[in-house]
Formats: structure tokens, C-alpha cells, sequence
């Protein structure tokens, strides 16, 4: 039989060099775009 670790000790995200949540990432950078892209057409700045 294998020992399980007490709760609550383990990792929620595995260690490595690639963003944990590229999905996710991807989708905010687009709706942040979006919105600066609206602000700009509200302020003119864009006609």
C-alpha cells in the first residue's frame, strides 16, 4: 500500500515554465483588447 499525504499539502498546479492556463489567458487578452477598443470609439479617439 502507498501512503497518502495529509490534506490539504499538495500542489493545486503542477511547477513548470508554461503559463498554467493558456485557454483562459488567451480569452482575457482578447477581452481586454475589446475593451480598449470600445473606450476608444467613447473617446473619440478612434471615429
Amino acid at each position: 500500500m502507498t501512503a497518502k499525504s495529509a490534506p490539504g499539502t499538495e500542489k493545486p498546479v503542477v511547477g513548470g515554465r508554461k503559463p498554467p492556463y493558456p485557454y483562459r489567458t488567451f480569452w482575457a487578452l482578447v477581452l481586454l483588447a475589446g475593451n480598449f477598443l470600445v473606450a476608444a470609439f467613447y473617446f473619440r479617439i478612434l471615429h
